[in-house]
């Protein structure tokens, strides 16, 4: 189990690597961080992301998927700015978009799409390994950047997160093992969530979310990440503290998206 535990997540991540370089290639870094530094400069909104998640209650990312390594092809017909909308619509706090290519069928165009169709703040969903993807991120005119602990050393959780403070991006620092939630705060995080789901096998453990929910102080934002998927289970997490819950293949397997997220809320 442990090959397989180290060999998912590192996959993606090399795959990740090697997708950075080939944009590296066509386009200098300093190209990307010239045209981020001048749109950061533009931008009126810093920190959008982590203002929609501040507000009282429980607040919801939904997010566009069209695919993911465990369940395969999730949304054959995949409209993201659609998508998107109808969270709009429904109340959703905020838009997570995928972005990564090989495994989850994400592209950067739809988070620009989807930026310029709604109001409220998007996430990028990717796996960051280099900084030229934060100065890329915003670029594409995302509000926020996902850090993922496990692939990232202190030093880089550290240097990510000021960069994307730089960039006026909210960074949603993601730990898993009660180890990396010190981590997170060590590197400066205001915003961390923690993954039910095991991103080396894809295995939910709703649970995760409410017992390292008291490692978090009351001054960062808290997300529950996947595994979410009645309105009983957002209930159960308000009542842990969370302040927030990413909510992906739940939604994008309904038919009626508005109706689906209605339903999450009925409890509150």
């Amino acid at each position: 189990m442990a090959g397989r535990r180290q060999n998912i997540l590192e996959r993606i991540a090399d795959t990740t690597r090697r997708r950075v370089a080939a944009t590296l290639a066509e386009r200098p870094l300093e190209d990307l961080r010239q045209e981020a530094l001048t749109l950061a400069e533009r931008d009126e909104g810093a920190f959008r992301f982590e203002g929609a998640l501040r507000e009282a209650g429980m607040s919801f990312i939904c997010e566009c998927k069209k695919a993911s390594p465990s369940k395969g092809l999730i949304s054959p017909d995949f409209d993201p700015v659609a998508i998107a909308k109808s969270y709009e619509e429904a109340g959703a706090a905020a838009v997570s978009c995928l972005t990564e290519p090989t495994y989850f069928q994400g592209a950067d165009e739809y988070l620009t799409a989807i930026h310029e169709a709604v109001s409220i703040p998007v996430l990028r969903k990717d796996f960051v390994v280099d900084e030229a993807m934060i100065y890329e991120a915003k670029c594409i005119r995302a509000d926020a950047v996902l850090l993922i602990c496990a692939i990232l050393t202190d030093e880089q959780l550290r240097d990510y997160v000021r960069l994307a403070d730089e960039l006026k991006l909210t960074s949603l620092v993601e730990a898993y093992a009660p180890e990396e939630v010190p981590r997170a705060i060590d590197a400066g995080a205001r915003v961390i969530g923690v993954n039910n789901r095991d991103l080396r096998t894809f295995e939910v453990d709703f649970g995760r979310s409410v017992d390292l929910r008291p490692l978090v102080g009351p001054d960062r934002v808290f997300v529950s990440e996947s595994g979410v998927e009645t309105a009983e289970d957002v209930e159960l997490l308000l009542r842990a503290g969370v302040d927030a819950v990413l909510i992906g293949e739940t939604l994008m397997r309904a038919p009626d998206k508005s109706a689906a997220l209605d339903e999450l809320r009925s409890l509150l």
